[in-house]
């Protein structure tokens, strides 16, 4: 008896205190090609699903840099003109060794990319891929990133 009723405690508690979600910065990067506009998507490391290049926010940078940083280390974007003010964010979960999930908040920054590199930190663990506006938006899986590369 106690466990049902604990259960349900649990879950309801759940309802009413919504956990606080951990922060990164992102970089929606794209370019203009006579096809028209171009995004960059990158696959992550665990699924293998297409996303945005993303991360933690970097103690020294402005979160528009740190984006920059993550965009240089999981895609080779080596110069972009990057935006200064967010243009929204994203929420998903991050998925952790051990099985523990993480609720994250990912603040978005646009920039047009000047340069991309061959060779850069994670080339060999991520795949990385040019679309259009609505082939990216249909990749990647969280709706507010979806509409943030569709107002692109």
């Amino acid at each position: 008896m106690f466990a049902f009723v604990k259960s349900h405690f649990e879950d309801a508690l759940r309802l009413v205190l919504k956990p606080t979600r951990a922060r990164q910065v992102a970089a929606v990067c794209y370019r203009h090609t006579r096809a028209g506009k171009k995004v960059l998507l990158v696959t992550s490391r665990g699924t293998g699903r297409w996303i945005v290049p993303k991360g933690w926010p970097i103690k020294g940078l402005e979160d528009p840099e740190a984006a920059l940083q993550e965009a240089w280390e999981e895609a080779g974007v080596k110069s972009a003109d990057i935006q200064t003010d967010p243009v929204g964010t994203y929420d998903y979960d991050k998925k952790r060794a051990g099985g523990d999930v993480t609720p994250v908040q990912a603040q978005v920054y646009i920039a047009e990319v000047e340069s991309m590199a061959d060779s850069y930190p994670e080339d060999h663990q991520r795949e990385r891929r040019w679309f259009s506006q609505d082939e990216a938006a249909s990749r990647v899986q969280e709706p507010e990133l979806k509409a943030i590369l569709r107002d692109l």
